[in-house]
């Protein structure tokens, strides 16, 4: 299959080779292949995603904390 880059420099993926890649939403690599072809592949994971900032205040209500304390937390302001 073929297909063209736009002025903006998009193409369009072929369903079935972005469905090995992840589907819509994942993230890919580009590298050069020592051929000289451009190889398409699944971003590697290099970090962790971020935990859920809200588990960090589940059940603290009762702890004494400030409205901005607690809005500190949920920020990721660990300076508190």
């Amino acid at each position: 299959m073929t297909t063209k880059v736009t002025d903006e420099g998009r193409v369009t993926i072929p369903r079935w080779v972005s469905d090995q890649l992840g589907g819509p939403g994942s993230e890919v690599a580009f590298r050069r292949s020592a051929d000289g072809s451009i190889v398409i592949e699944k971003a590697a994971v290099t970090e962790p995603p971020d935990p859920d900032r809200f588990a960090k205040v589940t059940g603290i209500a009762d702890s004494g904390l400030s409205t901005d304390e607690i809005m500190a937390m949920m920020r990721g302001d660990d300076d508190l």
